[in-house]
């Protein structure tokens, strides 16, 4: 079910909250939870209820092992073969279901074997409910066991505002917040901001980032057959960076917004990326739980090792490379997380020899042309069309424009905006107060928003099936 979709705002929503908040007037909180997680998961299963067992014996499984865990260390007798075997067992999840295929690919193209393997359908969210249920069994071993009910762990891994597409949170900053009622004071204030963050989301999904993909999406389709007009492919890496930006970022705002609505506050995933100065701080900015995720369980474990050379730097080169490859099951993404990784690598060495900063605007313009040039790696289908974009832009003669006026304005607004334009949660906690001609405004807003999505085609997020 997609956050823009007429099911999830006029139905799916409004229904599961009101229930969900009569619960827990009626002082059934535990009810409430356990409602919360049935209703995530039927989420969960309306795009397909045959994985539903996935995400259930993922989640089982996982309690389990720390359940198995916090009883040994409460024996004094830890195991760490235990976590290990947690680890393994959701990695060798994610591998079969993002990664077999690509690799029995690859194992066919280069030893030239024929090995058939049947085309596997990548599950929704596998990519992050597998990597918050790795950093619950890591806290677990490093805090010698936890305290949660199973209810409010289901609760947590499901809880479907975060569950499709993020942001990545951890188990001590969302299942704490389930023993708040969410009639405590202050409740309104929070319904007004969650349904502003979520109707700012709502804007940049519709009206943005919606109309930038139909905008671009003629120049790869080209791309992959093998002729795209020079001026277009610079124009389409440039709009795709705005595109996957304004996508992402709303998925997290309208995320945010309606976890405000049930008196959950989630961590924050974006902060205007594009107005960074170098690539390491637009990565401090994007995507910033998964940045803390591979920072503090991949990262920093290599930076401290004893056993690789220059463990610092190549720590970063690995931990981008396997972070182009979690974005998906392509050497496309592999290698476009390896440059990433040189150039964090690179900026990290440079400004340790040389302190000394670069004018703010040139440091802009270095990151975001380097920002763009991996573009025709992730966005292309393929090495070919990669290619082909890169030849395009980079050929002599920058010839064969063929977007149109419209096209080109976009382009600007949505520059502007995710340049110059404040945060999504600045305007929605600092700028903005909630106020009843506001609330007429994000009705007004919301009922154009439905009106569009009624009369088109449906747009998945780009991270929807991850």
């Amino acid at each position: 079910m997609l956050f823009n979709s007429l099911e999830f705002v006029l139905f799916f929503l409004p229904s599961v909250l009101g229930v969900y908040l009569w619960l827990w007037r009626q002082g059934w909180s535990r009810a409430a939870i356990n409602f919360l997680t049935l209703a995530s998961l039927f989420f969960y299963g309306w795009w397909n209820p045959r994985y539903l067992p996935l995400i259930i014996g993922s989640i089982l499984t996982n309690f389990s092992l720390a359940g198995w865990m916090t009883r040994q260390f409460r024996l004094g007798s830890p195991q760490r073969g235990i976590l290990v075997l947690g680890i393994a067992f959701n990695l060798l999840l994610l591998g079969y279901f993002k990664y077999a295929n690509l690799f029995v690919d690859t194992l066919n193209q280069v030893a030239d074997t024929h090995i058939e393997l049947a085309r596997i359908t990548l599950p929704l969210a596998i990519s992050f409910f597998t990597f918050q249920q790795i950093s619950f069994l890591v806290d677990t071993w490093k805090k010698k066991g936890h305290q949660y009910p199973f209810e409010r762990y289901a609760a947590y891994v499901t809880f479907f505002p975060h569950e499709i597409a993020g942001p990545i949170i951890r188990h001590h900053e969302l299942i704490p917040q389930f023993a708040l009622n969410p009639w405590r004071e202050g409740l309104w204030e929070r319904c007004g901001r969650g349904a502003t963050l979520f109707t700012i989301g709502l804007v940049k999904k519709v009206f943005i980032a919606d109309n930038l993909a139909s905008m671009i999406a003629p120049v790869f389709a080209a791309a992959n057959q093998g002729a795209a007009p020079g001026l277009d492919a610079w124009v389409a890496s440039i709009g795709f960076a705005w595109q996957i930006f304004f996508d992402f970022s709303a998925y997290t705002d309208m995320a945010l917004g309606v976890s405000l609505l049930f008196g959950y506050t989630l961590p924050i995933n974006f902060d205007c990326p594009y107005r960074s100065t170098s690539i390491r701080e637009l990565w401090q900015r994007w995507h910033m739980t998964l940045s803390r995720f591979l920072r503090d369980y991949l990262f920093v474990p290599m930076a401290t090792s004893r056993w690789l050379p220059y463990p610092r730097f190549t720590g970063m080169v690995i931990t981008m490379f396997l972070a182009g490859l979690w974005h998906g099951a392509s050497w496309n993404f592999a290698l476009w997380g390896l440059i990433q990784g040189v150039g964090l690598a690179s900026y990290t060495l440079i400004d340790k020899r040389f302190p000394r900063r670069l004018p703010a605007w040139l440091g802009w313009t270095l990151t975001m042309v380097f920002w763009f040039e991996g573009v025709p790696l992730f966005r292309g289908e393929n090495f070919k069309a990669a290619l082909e974009l890169y030849r395009a832009m980079h050929g002599f003669g920058l010839s064969g424009f063929t977007l149109n006026l419209q096209a080109i304005a976009w382009l600007v607004v949505g520059g502007l905006i995710a340049v110059i334009g404040p945060a999504s949660q600045d305007l929605a906690f600092k700028r903005v107060q909630p106020r009843p001609a506001l609330a007429w405004l994000i009705g007004l807003v919301i009922f154009v928003s439905l009106f569009v999505i009624g009369s088109e085609v449906e747009q998945e997020f780009i991270y929807f099936q991850f």
